[in-house]
Parts: structure tokens; sequence; C-alpha cells
């Protein structure tokens, strides 16, 4: 009886959500792409114009800097994810066939420890004033990201084990002073990702007659999948100086379609590789598709948008404000082609999401500002029979620190700390039941941030 395995669930996962270390907005987005915005939650990103890193949020604020601009930082982010089995069971299938008793029983292996891993995120921007009224900006980032990394036989192992995603967004723009209130500017990205995840593989303990006269033990089997893709977005902004006190801000990101080609390798984990005391080889290995075998898919990442409004209340505070939007039902469902293997299709029925932050900073004297931020961000999973191992992500809210601290009228640091703390998250997964089995249990989840950013005018 010729067996043909297939891996469905593991190349369209990796593919599907990834891009960068790990993952803060909600999704796998990260927002993390300066640290002096971290105090305030990111509120006012579109329109605080503070350093050049304000290029990367809204190109057309980059006419609030006169001169040459640089700004440099890192941010350091440790997620918690620790999950609670309550009932995940095996795949129901093997080689595309049921397999009735043989599979859906308890996965065992424990909860997997704590998935989360601290993960670090630089980001470098420059900005250049080449006429009065034309700026030129360069931003250097990850926007997406996603870092899990479970126990090794975990009860989730069919689903994940360890996801571990780069990437890197190089963002060039130009930016116009229309009039002295209105500025406009646009931008192009080059956004490149390379992924590597893992999981166990499910293969059945045969009873004698079935597949050989003698029964065949089961157990699990090793697959990696390391794939990369790149491609190019845009991006586009306006600002507006209501008042004398008053601005908005309106930046757009268009979505970014990666079509990623790679590799996923299967090998043999912990089945006997003999039985009956070594007197004939297994049979169940020479059936598995072992070895290495080419895959593609392509993903769109959604687009974003975000309107900001700063207001300058008197000499000592400032107000912030942000409503952003991510248009995370690009992603309703991801296929993969592979070969010497069946294509594959996981179901994620993402959904838009939102996300809301107010800010103040207070300026204590000339050397020293002191911030504060709340946001509440909203997941992209629909409910917990969607939720996948990997991205165990339900809505949270933020509440942030920070301080800025001029050295001189040209060059500051800033420090900035979050914490989120994230909604209790049920997950009942059996939207790839017969090929991963039912994830079922309860996560706890946290995250702390932490960052510098160093910015000089020249």
């Amino acid at each position: 009886m010729k067996m043909q395995y297939t891996l469905k669930t593991l190349s369209a996962l990796v593919l599907g959500l990834g891009t960068a270390g790990i993952a803060h907005g909600a999704g796998f987005q990260l927002l993390e792409q300066n640290a002096s915005g971290l105090g305030n939650a990111y509120a006012g990103s579109a329109a605080i114009g503070e350093n050049a890193s304000a290029n990367y949020f809204n190109p057309a604020s980059i006419t609030l800097l006169p001169g040459m601009n640089v700004s440099a930082g890192v941010v350091g982010i440790k997620p918690n994810f620790e999950f609670s089995d309550s009932g995940s069971t095996t795949p129901t299938t093997f080689g595309g066939k049921p397999i009735g008793g043989l599979g859906g029983r308890p996965a065992g292996g424990g909860d997997g420890g704590n998935a989360g891993a601290w993960g670090v995120v630089p980001n470098a921007h420059f900005t250049w004033q080449v006429s009065p009224r034309t700026w030129l900006g360069l931003s250097v980032g990850a926007p997406f990201g996603l870092m899990t990394d479970y126990e090794k036989g975990w009860a989730g192992r069919y689903h994940s084990e360890k996801f571990d995603i780069q990437s890197i967004n190089i963002n060039p723009s130009i930016a116009f002073k229309a009039t002295d209130t209105l500025s406009v500017g646009v931008g192009l990205n080059w956004m490149q990702l390379e992924a590597d995840y893992r999981k166990a593989q499910f293969v059945p303990s045969f009873p004698a007659g079935m597949m050989a006269p003698i029964a065949l033990p089961g157990g699990d089997l090793q697959a990696r999948v390391k794939a990369k893709g790149d491609a190019w977005g845009w991006n586009a902004g306006i600002l507006w100086q209501a008042t004398e006190d008053t601005r908005f801000g309106l930046s757009y990101r268009s979505r970014v379609k990666i079509d990623a080609d790679g590799t996923t390798t299967v090998s043999n984990r912990n089945i006997p590789t003999t039985v009956m005391g070594g007197a004939m080889a297994n049979p169940l290995l020479a059936q598995l598709p072992l070895g290495a075998h080419n895959a593609s898919a392509s993903i769109e990442l959604p687009d974003s948008a975000i309107f900001s409004v700063v207001h300058q209340l008197n000499d000592r505070w400032t107000l912030l404000g942000d409503v952003a939007w991510t248009g995370w039902s690009s992603i309703p469902e991801l296929k993969i082609v592979n070969t010497g293997i069946d294509n594959a299709t996981l179901d994620l029925r993402f959904k838009d999401a939102w996300r809301v932050s107010l800010g103040a900073n207070y300026k204590y004297n000339e050397s020293w500002t002191f911030k504060g931020g709340v946001a509440w961000d909203q997941s992209p999973v629909q409910s917990d029979a969607y939720r996948p191992s990997a991205l165990p992500d339900n809505d949270r809210y933020w509440v942030s620190l920070g301080a800025k601290y001029n050295f001189s009228k040209s060059t500051s640091i800033d420090v900035g700390y979050a914490h989120l703390f994230v909604k209790n998250t049920s997950v009942n997964n059996h939207s790839a039941e017969a090929t991963s089995g039912v994830l079922k249990g309860d996560y706890k989840s946290s995250a702390d941030i932490i960052g510098v950013q160093f910015s000089h005018q020249f």
C-alpha cells in the first residue's frame, strides 16, 4: 500500500505569518520603527515630526525638520506566551486518508513552556532638506515580525514548534511643502522576508496486518521550511498645520504582495527504523517523502492608514492622538504549491483591525521631556477556532512611559518602555484537524518593550 505524505499546514503557516523578529502590534505588525515614540505608545506618530524617524510614519512630516537629520535606535521586545492544554489531539488522517481510531487521540507532550523569546528590532532614518520646499528621506526597519519557540514535543507540536522570521524594509521618500501650512510626501518600499519554521509531523502506529505482517510503531517526523521572497510597495502622507498649536497628519502604506520560494525538508525524528528486533526495515519510512521539496507561495501583506493629531496645549504640555487601521483581510487564507507533496491551503479568515492611542509630553526644562501613553490594539484573529499557535494573538492594551534628554539643541537621546496587557486567550483550532490535529487550551500572554533612540540634526 503506497502512502503519500502531505505537509499541508507547514508551508502555509510559515510563509503567511511572516516577517521580522517578534510580533507586537496586533497581528504580526511591528510598530517599533523608533524608540522615541515608544514612550507615547506611538500616539501622534503621523504628525509629531520629532526626529528623522518621522519619515517612516508619514513622509510629509519630515518637512518639520530643517537641514540634515539622522536618527537610529534599537528596541528590545520580550513576549510571553504560556499555554495550558485542555484537550489537544493528534491528526485524523495519514497520507491524505482517514485513519479512524488511529488518530484523534490526546496529543500529550506538555504545555510547551514560555514560547516567547527576546528579540531585537533596529532602525535607522535620514532626512535632508534640499531646498526651501523639498525634502528627501530614507528609513530602514522591519514593519512586520513574528517569533514563537515552544519546547520540542509539546501538545501543539503538529501545529508549530519554532517560528523564526527575519525581514528588512528600505523606504526612500520625497516630501514637498505645498503651502506654509500643507505638506505632502510619497515613498517607495522594498521589503524582503526570510522564514525558518519547524514542526512535528504525525505518523500513527499501525496494527499488524494493516500496513505489514507485523505492527508498525508510529512517532513523529521533523518538518522544516526555509523560504525567502521580496517585493515593492509604496506609501504617502499629508501634514496640515491647522493652527499655530494644532496639526494633523494622515498617512497610508500600500499592500505588499510577496512571492516566496523555499524548501520543505522532512526527516525522521523518533520513528524506529527497524521492527522485530531489526529483522526487517520499517516500510513506513520507505513510503514517506523524506528529504527536501520545493515550495512556493504568494502572500499579500496588509495595507495600513494612520490619522494623527498633535496639539501644543501650552509651553509645557503636548497632547497626542492616533487612530490607525490595518487591512488584515488581505490574508483570508494561504495557498502553497509544493513539488513532490500535495498543495496546501490554510484557513485564517483574518479581519481588518483598529488601533487607538493617546499620549502626552511634559517639557520639564530645556534638557528633559517626559512622555506617557496608552493604547488599545485590536487583533485580526476572528475567533479561537482560527487562532494558530504560531500567532496566539488577541486584543491588547499598552501602557507606556519614556523620557527625552537633549544634550544640546541638535543632539538628543530617547528611552522608552511599554507593557502590553493581553486579553486572556483561548484556542480551539479545528481548521487543520485532519493534518495537524486539534489545538485546544488557553494562553496567558503579555509583553515588555524597551528601546533607545539617538537623534542628531546637522
